[in-house]
C-alpha cells in the first residue's frame, strides 16, 4: 500500500542532494522525462525497497520554480500509470503541495512487483543521481530478482485483487479440512490472511492474493485472469464448421469448477454400451471412459499458462475428443522425453489439487491413460507437442461406437479417398446408417419348426408410415444391448392410440434417441429427430405423463429412462441359464413381442377398456421353468 510523504518529508528531501530515489525537474511538459523516471524508480535498481520521488517545479539545487499546478498537468502525469507505455503498469501517487515559492507536484513510485518495468520497449534504470537504459547484464539482474522472488506465475501475486474476492467460506470449509487434521484446525489461531500465505494463496506484503489463491478460490477469476475457464463444445461431425449440439462454459475457481468437470465427464461423455464377448457373456465399454478422460482434462488445467487470454478447450467431434491448453512442454520436459519426465508449471496449483483428490503427481498418469484407452477400443490417445505455446491431445472413440454408427474406422479412413470420408462423417453427423433388411421375421418354436410372422409395420391400421426411417422391423433375435428397432417396437406396444401420425412418429424417435444414449440433451435429441427444443420439450414432457419415460437426476446432469422396457433385455441372462444356452425362449419372446405389438395396434387392449399402451411384457416363468409369457396390465403404460 502507498502511503503519500508528508509536508515535512517532502522539504527534507528537497534540500537533500539528488539521489536514487529523488529527480527534480522545472519541466512542466516532457511527458518523456517524466515516463523515464517513473520506469527507473519502478526498477530500483539499488533494490531499496523504498519509493522514488519525482518532484515537478524545483531545480537541481531544490529551489522552487514557482509555478502553479495546474489540472491539465496532473492529469497528463496521472496518465502515466495507465496509457500502456510503461509497463508491467507501475504502482505510484501523485499529489500537490502548495509551498511559500510556488507549488511542487510530487510523484511517487514504488518499487515494481515484477522488473524488468519498461518505458517503450527500454528498461531505464537509475545509477545514482542519474537516469540511464539499462544493459544486458543489468536487465538480466532485474530478471533473476523476479524469479527469486517468484518463481512461477501461481506464486507471484495478483495485485488487482483483494482479500473480499476470494471465497473464503470453500477455504476454510473445503479446502482446509482436506489439507490438515482436526486437531490441527482446532488449534489454528491464525488469521485468515495468515493461513492463506501459509499455502502461497495469499501475499501479506502486497496485501493481495496470489494468482493460485484467485484461481484456486476466487468468486470470478476471469476478471484478472480473462483465460481462467473451460469451453466444451459438441459438434456434429469432424470439424470445428459442422453443427453445434451442446456447449458449455465452466468458470469460477477451481474449487468449484473441477468437482463440476469430474460430474459432466461421468455423465455426459463417458456412455456405455454392452459389447458381446461370447453367446452367453457381454462386457461393457465406454465410447470414452471415464477416467482417462478426466485423467487428461486435469493435467490440462494443472499445466496450463494462465498468463494466456485462451480457455483451455475441451472438443467433442464425430470421431474424437480434443483437448487443448495455452502452454506447451514446460521445464526439463521436451519433445524427447515426453512423458517420461515431468515437471510443473503451476507447483502451488498441482499440490492444492493432489491435496483434493484430482492428481497424484506420481507422473504416471500418462502411461495408465494409455493403457485404459487401449483396452477400451480406443487406441493410444494423440499428443501434439511441436506448437509452440500450446499443447494438444486427441482420443478417438471407441472402435465399437465407430462400428456401431456405421463409421469409418480412423485406420481405415485415412486409406480411403476423401469422398468417402465426407461420407462417412456425413453418417455419424445424422446419426443414420442405411438398413435393407426383410420385411419378415421368422420365430421357430423351441421343436424347430417356425411360421412366418408379418413384421409390425405391416399389421397396423394406423399406417407404416408413422415408423421413422430405420425403425420398420425387429430384428431376428433380442439382444441385450437394445436396438432401435426393439425400441420402435416396444413404443408401438405402450404408446395409447388416438395419437396423430406425425405425433407418434415424433414420440417414438425420441424414445429411440433416449433408448440409445440416455444421457442424451434436449439439443442432441431435437438434432437427430429434426424438431424444435421447445418441441423435444413437449414430447418428453407429454411422455413423462403417459407414464413411458422418466428422468432421474438433475436438470443437468441426469439421466433418462423407459419405464418398463427393461423386460426386454432379461430373457437374454435368464433363458441362457434355464435352456442350457440353447437360446429357444428367446425366439419364442420374440414371437410374443410381435403378437403384443400387432395387439395392440389392432385395438384389443381397447376393447378391454384398457389402453394399447396397456399390453406389455413381464416374467411369467413357471415351476417348469417353460420361460416368458405375454400378460396384459390394466396399468397404464406398462407399470405392472
Amino acid at each position: 500500500r502507498v502511503a503519500m510523504l508528508t509536508k515535512e518529508e517532502l522539504l527534507k528531501l528537497l534540500r537533500d542532494v539528488e539521489s536514487s530515489r529523488v529527480e527534480r525537474t522545472i519541466s512542466t511538459s516532457d511527458t518523456d522525462k517524466f515516463c523515464e523516471a517513473v520506469c527507473a524508480f519502478a526498477n530500483d535498481m539499488p533494490d531499496s525497497k523504498q519509493n522514488g520521488y519525482l518532484f515537478v517545479g524545483a531545480f537541481d539545487d531544490g529551489r522552487l520554480s514557482g509555478f502553479k499546478a495546474t489540472d491539465s498537468l496532473l492529469k497528463n502525469i496521472a496518465a502515466i500509470r495507465s496509457n500502456g507505455n510503461v509497463l508491467p503498469i507501475p504502482t505510484m501517487n501523485v499529489e500537490v503541495f502548495h509551498l511559500d515559492g510556488g507549488d511542487i507536484v510530487a510523484v511517487e513510485v514504488s518499487p515494481a512487483v515484477l522488473p524488468p518495468v519498461r518505458y517503450r520497449g527500454r528498461t531505464w534504470i537509475r545509477v545514482g543521481p542519474r537516469k540511464a537504459i539499462a544493459t544486458r547484464e543489468e536487465e538480466d539482474l532485474l530478471i533473476e530478482r523476479r524469479r527469486a522472488k517468484f518463481p512461477t506465475f501461481d506464486s507471484m501475486p495478483c495485485v488487482l485483487a483483494k482479500l473480499e474476492d476470494l471465497d473464503l467460506d470453500l477455504f476454510r470449509h473445503g479446502f482446509l479440512p482436506k489439507a490438515f487434521d482436526e486437531g490441527t484446525l482446532a488449534s489454528e489461531t491464525r488469521s485468515v490472511e495468515r493461513q492463506l500465505e501459509a499455502l502461497c494463496f495469499y501475499s501479506t506484503e502486497y496485501n493481495c492474493p496470489t494468482n493460485a489463491g484467485v484461481i484456486l478460490f476466487g468468486k470470478n477469476p476471469i476478471r484478472f485472469l480473462p483465460g481462467d475457464y473451460i469451453q466444451f463444445v459438441k459438434f456434429a461431425g469432424l470439424t470445428r464448421a459442422t453443427d453445434i449440439l451442446n456447449q458449455q462454459t465452466f468458470r469460477g475457481g477451481l474449487m468449484n469448477v473441477l468437482p463440476e468437470i469430474d460430474t459432466f465427464i461421468k455423465t455426459a461423455i463417458a456412455t456405455n454400451r454392452p459389447v458381446p464377448v461370447t453367446i452367453l457373456r457381454e462386457k461393457t465399454v465406454y465410447d470414452y471412459p471415464k477416467w482417462p478422460i478426466r485423467e487428461l482434462m486435469m493435467n490440462a488445467i494443472m499445466h496450463r499458462d494462465y498468463r494466456s487470454t485462451g480457455p483451455t478447450m475441451f472438443y467433442q467431434y464425430a470421431d474424437r475428443i480434443e483437448i487443448l491448453n495455452s502452454g506447451g512442454l514446460y521445464g526439463r520436459v521436451n519433445r524427447d522425453n515426453f512423458p517420461d519426465e515431468n515437471d510443473y508449471r503451476n507447483p502451488i496449483i498441482a499440490d492444492a489439487m493432489r491435496t483434493l483428490g484430482y492428481v497424484n503427481r506420481f507422473g504416471r498418469g500418462i502411461g495408465r491413460v494409455k493403457a485404459e484407452l487401449i483396452d477400451n477400443g480406443n487406441g493410444e490417445p494423440s499428443f501434439d507437442t511441436a506448437q509452440i505455446g500450446s499443447f494438444r491431445v486427441s482420443v478417438g472413440l471407441t472402435k465399437y461406437a465407430m462400428e456401431a454408427g456405421g463409421a469409418t474406422l480412423p485406420t481405415e479412413r485415412s486409406q480411403e479417398s476423401g469422398v468417402k470420408s465426407t461420407e462417412s462423417s456425413q453418417r455419424l453427423a445424422e446419426g443414420e446408417e442405411s438398413r435393407n433388411e426383410s420385411k419378415e421375421c421368422t420365430s421357430k418354436s423351441e421343436g424347430g419348426t417356425g411360421e412366418s410372422v408379418p413384421a409390425p409395420s405391416e399389421s397396423v391400421p394406423r399406417g407404416a408410415e408413422s415408423v421413422p426411417r430405420g425403425l420398420e422391423s425387429v430384428p431376428s433375435g433380442l439382444e441385450c444391448s437394445p436396438s432401435r428397432e426393439q425400441i420402435a417396437a416396444w413404443a408401438h406396444a405402450v404408446l395409447p392410440a388416438g395419437i396423430r401420425s406425425d405425433g407418434l412418429k415424433n414420440m417414438i424417435s425420441v424414445l429411440t434417441v433416449v433408448g440409445l444414449n440416455k444421457f442424451a440433451t434436449t439439443e442432441s435429441i431435437a438434432s437427430e429427430v429434426g424438431v424444435t427444443q421447445r418441441g423435444i420439450k413437449k414430447i418428453t414432457a407429454a411422455l413423462q405423463k403417459l407414464g413411458v419415460l422418466k428422468h432421474e437426476g438433475p436438470s443437468f446432469g441426469g439421466h433418462w429412462e423407459l419405464v418398463g422396457f427393461e423386460h426386454l433385455c432379461r430373457p437374454c441372462h435368464d433363458d441362457a441359464s434355464d435352456a442350457g444356452g440353447t437360446g429357444g425362449d428367446a425366439a419364442v419372446l420374440e414371437g410374443e413381442l410381435r403378437e403384443s405389438v400387432k395387439s395392440a395396434r389392432l385395438g384389443e387392449a381397447r376393447e378391454e377398456g384398457g389402453h394399447a399402451g396397456s399390453v406389455i411384457l413381464s416374467a411369467g416363468v413357471g415351476a417348469e421353468g417353460d420361460g416368458w409369457a405375454p400378460s396384459r396390465s390394466r396399468t397404464r403404460c406398462g407399470r405392472t
